[in-house]
């Protein structure tokens, strides 16, 4: 019973884990709180004109993302090969 248990427990845990992947924006914005000492950030920006235009009235700063790995960003349902001409006939 116990071998039963050890062994479910185990493919459970296997099963909930997820592998680490990098992240593909390359900006984050840095919110300074606003006097509360809270902030937070964002790290959803392609470009760094993105990340300033969100902080533009609200305080903070833009930094890059420790995490960004360099490949390109695509949207859901959208494939990565978008552009590439189709293959002669």
């Amino acid at each position: 019973m116990r071998i039963a248990f050890a062994l479910l427990f185990s493919l459970i845990a296997g099963a909930a884990t997820t592998s680490a992947q990098a992240d593909p924006y390359r900006w984050c914005a840095v919110y300074s709180g606003g006097g509360e000492g809270v902030g937070g950030s964002n790290c959803y920006f392609i470009t760094l004109e993105q990340c300033r235009a969100t902080i533009a009235g609200m305080g903070g700063f833009c930094e890059p993302n420790q995490f960004y790995d360099g490949r390109p960003v695509t949207a859901p349902g959208e494939s990565a090969g978008r552009g590439k001409k189709p293959a002669p006939r």
